[in-house]
């Protein structure tokens, strides 16, 4: 899939209002990542990925720690972790990146499927490519919950509302659909590469060449 980004960003402004700087910057970041990710074939996976990221990070559109760390929570309490060399590092697993992924076991789980330090070194979930692949990979394999996007977003069906329970069960589902609906319409608007649903740009024709030895018909001047 590929955007076009002023369609895109005159239709975000339509929809949600305008940008700061900002926000513009981490949009741009999510569409180049979204543009390399050849695992999203159906552009409703795209709409609510970008939905869940619009909700979980505030409006932000950056990858963003958890208000408050995990004060309060189960998950916010410190653990301790020792990598392969016996350094030991004393994290706490709170909230971090597009999806908020919070447990050590979660940074364990997807530092092993990404190969790379998340569990020891789990700041590396706000960094913005770390992150969507994270959220992509988190979100098409079912790994958060148990439920992934071809549960609720397949063929003919979608189902935005219960999509939610991807993430966290159905808090905030409304909303948070309402926000897939129009992200929806905002993608298709700005695809111009052939996606699921969108027919593929017009390819220009070629001028016909005149056949050998018949001159070209004379043009007649603009009336």
């Amino acid at each position: 899939m590929r955007f076009d980004r002023t369609k895109f960003f005159d239709a975000y402004t339509s929809a949600f209002g305008a940008l700061k700087q900002s926000q513009k910057d981490g949009l741009n970041a999510l569409l180049a990542a979204a543009e390399r990710d050849g695992d999203i074939t159906d552009i409703r996976w795209l709409a609510y990925m970008f939905a869940t990221v619009k909700h979980e990070c505030a409006g932000t559109w950056r990858p963003i720690e958890e208000y408050g760390r995990g004060k309060g929570r189960k998950y916010g309490q410190p653990v301790t972790v020792t990598d392969a060399a016996g350094k030991e590092y004393n994290n706490v697993y709170y909230g971090r990146g597009y999806v908020q992924l919070t447990w050590d076991y979660n940074y364990r789980a997807m530092g092993a499927a990404l190969k790379n330090r998340l569990l020891y070194e789990p700041h590396l979930a706000l960094d913005a490519e770390v992150a969507y692949e994270i959220m992509s990979l988190g979100m098409r394999k079912g790994s958060f919950t148990g439920r992934k996007l071809a549960d609720y977003i397949h063929d003919g069906a979608c189902d935005y509302v219960q999509a939610r329970k991807i993430i966290n069960g159905l808090d905030q589902a409304e909303r948070i659909a309402g926000y897939a609906q129009k992200l929806e319409a905002i993608l298709r608007g700005s695809a111009v590469a052939a996606v699921p649903g969108i027919p593929a740009p017009p390819q220009p024709v070629a001028p016909m060449m005149p056949s050998p030895g018949i001159a070209p018909a004379t043009r007649l001047p603009n009336l």
